[in-house]
């Protein structure tokens, strides 16, 4: 039998709910860890976003309280996780209770199996509201967390099961190799897409500035240094021309790293009149479920949002994703673009927009990592991964295909400035050559591709973008970077370029044709 045909094998479990022949083997996998442990083992469960994490563990959970005279405990970080975890338990004909700020916990003894949000339980576990001393199983959904880790001291004397899409914890200071004693890694998303589970994505990149981003005390960049980048107007066109070159029309979500950017996302594309409307963590369930029923309802309907929707969030209509914001969380990372990856008939393949360098950061969404490797050295990886400084070194500008076309008689219309600035200290030149020759290049292009000297000054005015980039590139070469020194070098650039093409249009033109210029 195949891999294909072995990975796709439904098997029956006594409940009537169907399982995969790899989802009973991370089943047979877990329950043998558990046979040859002590009973206060900790074991870490690894398998991708929609490769079916709750379907495995509800099948656990059956499974234990049929052959154990102890009860399971389940736990989540997010009331909507919640809810769908008791509707999954309740499929796989296991009574549950949910334990929330407002349960009656008279009838607990007439449960078998609990789940509970974190400080719902250590509230109700610090007011000895609970009883627990026969729990015998403690599993613990999106396991990355770090809020988890409070509670484990109640349950000295369970196993317990974390399960997670990525080992990596979300805290450095805090690594999961230090709360659990083994890793099982379930199938990997290439294997998920290959036998059809799983859309694939296809990213889109672009290069982005990064390095006005502050880093804030959990690892990851500051919600004020995010708003201020990518809510200027840079970013914004750059969002919007990204959306037309490659999500038009389609059932998109925006990520984005703070509120106000959200918002000013809706803003920009509510003026131009495209489908959208804006969630976080601030909307009431009524108005989170209007907005979530509009989105599933709306083909093209665009939804810009702050975190809420990484996790408990399963929209298979979800055609393309943007990443809005940086990060450094290979975590948030795969959460993100998961949310696009759950395949249909018609669908299996989607859009990543990646407007924060999270691509040559991580490197592909399914990359083959050796997450023993991250679970058991978790500062070995992060301490591979490149900094912003290192990822904008190896950035090479490259032009929109719509500009691109305007430039079509032009072979190349790239110029390094880092191999510029090598050749002209090698060969003893002043650093001023090298804008001297850039602007030589800009000039030789626009004209190449003009009739008059108006069609090439127009054509410069298209360069913005690129003449930004060779100037924060050569502000790096010559160790000058204050804001003010890198706005008057992009201001005077702009200036010389349209002076030395009115003074050198004539003499490029004929170099170029033979001729001159057409009167």
């Amino acid at each position: 039998m195949s891999q294909k045909d072995s990975i796709s094998v439904l098997e029956e479990t006594t409940s009537g709910k169907a399982l995969y022949s790899y989802q009973k083997g991370a089943i047979d996998k877990i329950f043998k860890s558990f046979e040859d442990a002590p009973e206060d083992y900790h074991l870490l469960y690894q398998l991708p976003t929609g490769g079916g994490k709750t379907v495995i563990f509800s099948e656990i959970v059956r499974q234990y309280l049929k052959h154990h005279n102890k009860k399971v405990l389940v736990l989540t970080h997010r009331i909507e996780l919640c809810k769908q975890t008791s509707t999954m338990l309740t499929e796989f004909n296991v009574v549950n209770k949910v334990i929330n700020s407002t349960a009656n916990l008279d009838d607990q003894a007439d449960y078998s199996c609990f789940v509970a949000m974190v400080e719902t339980l250590n509230n109700r576990l610090q007011d000895d509201k609970l009883d627990i001393s026969d729990i015998g199983l403690v599993i613990i959904d999106e396991a990355h967390y770090n809020s988890f880790t409070k509670l484990f001291k109640f349950f000295e004397k369970s196993f317990l099961l974390g399960v997670t899409a990525t080992p990596l914890s979300s805290n450095i200071k805090l690594p999961m190799n230090e709360n659990y004693d083994d890793l099982i890694v379930g199938e990997s998303i290439e294997s998920l897409i290959e036998n059809e589970f799983l859309s694939r994505a296809e990213v889109f990149s672009y290069n982005v500035g990064l390095t006005s981003l502050e880093v804030g005390a959990n690892g990851d960049y500051t919600v004020k240094s995010s708003d201020d980048l990518y809510m200027g107007n840079d970013m914004l066109t750059r969002l919007l021309q990204a959306y037309r070159e490659r999500s038009f029309g389609k059932k998109t979500l925006i990520f984005n790293n703070g509120i106000n950017t959200s918002l000013f996302v809706y803003d920009a594309f509510k003026h131009a009149g495209y489908p959208i409307m804006h969630l976080d963590n601030t909307a009431t369930k009524k108005q989170r479920k209007h907005i979530l029923k509009w989105f599933r309802d709306t083909p093209d309907a665009i939804l810009t949002s702050v975190s809420i929707l990484t996790t408990g969030f399963d929209e298979p209509t979800v055609d393309s994703i943007i990443l809005n914001r940086a990060t450094k969380s290979l975590t948030l990372y795969y959460q993100m673009i998961g949310r696009g990856s759950r395949i249909l008939k018609n669908k299996n393949i989607f859009n990543v927009i990646d407007l924060g360098n999270n691509f040559h950061r991580f490197g592909p969404w399914g990359a083959d990592l050796d997450w023993q490797r991250i679970f058991k050295y978790p500062s070995s990886y992060l301490d591979s991964l490149m900094d912003d400084d290192e990822l904008e070194s190896h950035f090479r500008y490259e032009m929109p295909d719509e500009l691109r076309a305007e430039f079509g008689k032009s072979k190349e219309v790239y110029f390094d400035i880092k191999n510029a600035y090598t050749e002209s200290v090698r060969n003893g030149e002043t650093s001023k050559v090298i804008l001297e020759r850039s602007i030589d290049q800009h000039a030789y292009i626009c004209t190449e591709n003009s009739e008059d000297v108006y069609d090439a000054l127009g054509l410069a005015k298209m360069l913005g973008d690129d003449i930004d980039f060779r100037i924060e590139r050569y502000s790096k070469c010559i160790s000058k970077s204050t804001h003010n020194f890198i706005s008057w070098l992009k201001d005077d650039y702009r200036l010389k370029l349209r002076n030395y093409i009115r003074e050198n249009f004539d003499r490029i033109f004929e170099e170029i044709n033979g001729h001159p210029p057409l009167d």
